[in-house]
């Protein structure tokens, strides 16, 4: 296995710390894996389990200048590492002003990713700054536990509001209660509630809109297609896809019509919920550093909720599980 990448692009290295400082936020511990063409950082705690789950997704070409891999084998062509992104985001702080960085897979001792950052010098000579992060290789028996996070049908689909502002109201209602409420409709309208025994606060956002998942719509590369529909050749942006959905064929023919999910007679008024911890929430909320074009996020009744930041040059997604 050989992997090795280098940053340049000063912009480029500014965004790569962001999302890896988001990361961070997320999670102590998570799995990178590589392939030719993208970066994946994953957290599978079970969702079944009351654990949540991360799925970031980078396209290489976006954010290196220069990107070597070979995975275990030609037919498998991928490597998975475990690691800690908060020591990743540490070496990265050191190259706020840097020429390059290089980033590369060693064995000293043990497997590490080494980051070695050029500095600007006053001398003709760089000054190299040197970061050996310890890894753990995954080996191929354990690569199915990694796969993307699957969501089953989501009863509303939501654009959310400003994250900050989401965070400010959060973060208030968590002086108050554990567990928060999310609620949202078709006509896209979204509210957050705190119930307790002595106080019951609401805030409501309205105008919100609802993605369409319609034809034509750009969506997370590698994300479930909603039951009903299928989909048909895609169009590839540089993180994204565009995906042509339409109704499942019905006595031959295909209907132009597409809903948000598998039950288009659903009334638009009509709320979809999911109780959680409040403080998952405002985690995901809190390290949120990606500066998304777009944030979604898909209700599934009373189990689920599965949020989607979208940004040119890669996607988050999260699902927290409900509280009964």
């Amino acid at each position: 296995m050989r992997f090795r990448c280098k940053i340049v692009d000063v912009s480029c290295l500014n965004h790569f710390t962001r999302v890896v400082n988001t990361i961070t936020k997320l999670t102590k511990s998570c799995t990178l894996r590589l392939t030719p063409d993208n970066l994946y950082f994953i957290l599978t705690d079970k969702v079944a389990n009351g654990g949540v789950s991360m799925w970031c997704e980078l396209c290489q070409a976006n954010f290196f200048d220069e990107y070597q891999m070979e995975g275990v084998s030609q037919e498998q062509n991928e490597i998975y590492l475990e690691l800690v992104p908060e020591n990743v985001s540490r070496a990265l702080k050191t190259a706020q002003n840097a020429k390059a960085v290089k980033i590369k897979l060693t064995n000293k001792h043990c497997p590490c990713l080494t980051v070695a950052v050029e500095l600007p010098s006053l001398s003709l000579n760089s000054r190299i700054v040197t970061h050996d992060i310890p890894v753990s290789v995954i080996p191929r028996r354990l690569w199915n536990d990694f796969k993307e996070p699957t969501v089953p049908d989501f009863d509303v689909s939501i654009y959310l509001p400003a994250i900050k502002t989401m965070k400010s109201v959060v973060e208030r209602m968590k002086n108050l209660s554990n567990f928060i409420v999310i609620e949202a409709n078709r006509n896209g309208e979204m509210n957050l509630k705190i119930e307790t025994d002595l106080v019951s606060v609401s805030t409501h956002f309205k105008d919100l809109g609802n993605p369409p998942w319609g034809p034509g719509v750009w969506v997370p590369r590698g994300s479930l297609v909603p039951e009903g529909l299928v989909t048909e050749p895609t169009v590839r942006g540089e993180d994204w896809v565009c995906r042509f959905y339409h109704r499942k064929p019905c006595n031959g023919k295909v209907s132009d019509d597409v809903s948000q999910n598998s039950t288009p007679e659903r009334d638009p008024d009509l709320m979809s919920e999911a109780r959680f911890d409040i403080k998952k929430l405002l985690q995901f909320l809190a390290g949120q550093q990606v500066n998304p074009n777009k944030a979604i996020c898909n209700i599934v009744h009373k189990r689920m909720v599965h949020f989607i930041l979208l940004h040119d040059d890669a996607t988050l997604q999260y699902f927290i599980p409900a509280l009964a």
